[in-house]
């Protein structure tokens, strides 16, 4: 694919918890397809810089932002600084949450706050100053990182389900909302991916790892959830809003 030919030549995205896993890989998709990305990262700089040096390395452009995104101002002053950058924002993606399990007699209220703070305020902070942004985009896209319990429930996940949960709501409110101005709104849900969790903000091994199944008998690979979002990004899901996208390998049909 020649320079001209890439479908995101000459837009930005921004993606939120993007120094590893699911997130890191969204951001190398997106650049690939030559989108100029801004990687967002709270804490992590060392990692968030390894993946700008990756698109760099690519050809492409990227912007590493420190924010945490359940405080307004940071966001605030990260949505400035890509668009001072970049000029304007196309794509943004909500990636950032906390995926901890804890039995819910033990579960903590803040425990419980921190997941909707990250994973629903997060979104609604970074969705909300982007607004004026992604309204000027001829395509503008919204894309929200789901997950598959959020659908099915699972042990010892109260907060992290209500919160994802919530998340898939907030996508089919806010397509309405952006609608008007062709800016989709989507959420993708994955389920079961092979990834490296930090100890702290998610469970190493997720108890419905060991028991929950799917047609085709393997984990998820983060680059294949960074292809469905790429898509919805892209031209090809223009006529796609409000809706979550299942990533999971048959999972509601396994056994």
């Amino acid at each position: 694919m020649t320079l001209d030919a890439l479908p995101l030549r000459g837009k930005t995205a921004l993606v939120t918890g993007a120094g590893r896993n699911i997130g890191r890989a969204i951001a190398l998709a997106l650049a690939r397809l030559g989108a100029g990305v801004a990687v967002n990262v709270r804490a992590s700089l060392h990692e968030g810089q390894a993946v700008v040096d990756e698109i760099t390395a690519l050809g492409g452009t990227a912007l590493l932002v420190r924010a945490d995104v359940t405080d307004r101002a940071q966001v605030d002053r990260m949505i400035a600084a890509v668009t001072t950058r970049f000029g304007g924002l196309d794509i943004l993606v909500n990636n950032a949450a906390v995926r901890h399990e804890s039995p819910f007699e033990a579960l903590s209220y803040a425990d419980w706050r921190a997941a909707f703070a990250v994973c629903v305020d997060g979104a609604f902070h970074c969705t909300q100053a982007a607004r004026p942004w992604l309204i000027r985009s001829a395509a503008g896209a919204v894309v929200n990182i789901g997950g598959l319990t959020a659908s099915t429930g699972a042990a010892e996940r109260a907060h992290v389900v209500a919160a994802k949960a919530a998340l898939g709501g907030l996508t089919r409110a806010l397509a309405h909302d952006f609608a008007p101005f062709g800016v989709t709104v989507n959420c993708v849900a994955p389920g079961m991916v092979d990834t490296l969790r930090e100890v702290g903000s998610a469970t190493a091994r997720p108890l419905h790892h060991a028991s929950r199944k799917n047609l085709l008998q393997r984990r998820g690979h983060p680059d294949e959830i960074a292809a469905a979002v790429a898509w919805l990004a892209g031209g090809g899901g223009r006529f796609t809003t409000g809706q979550t996208l299942h990533i999971n390998g048959g999972a509601y049909l396994g056994h």
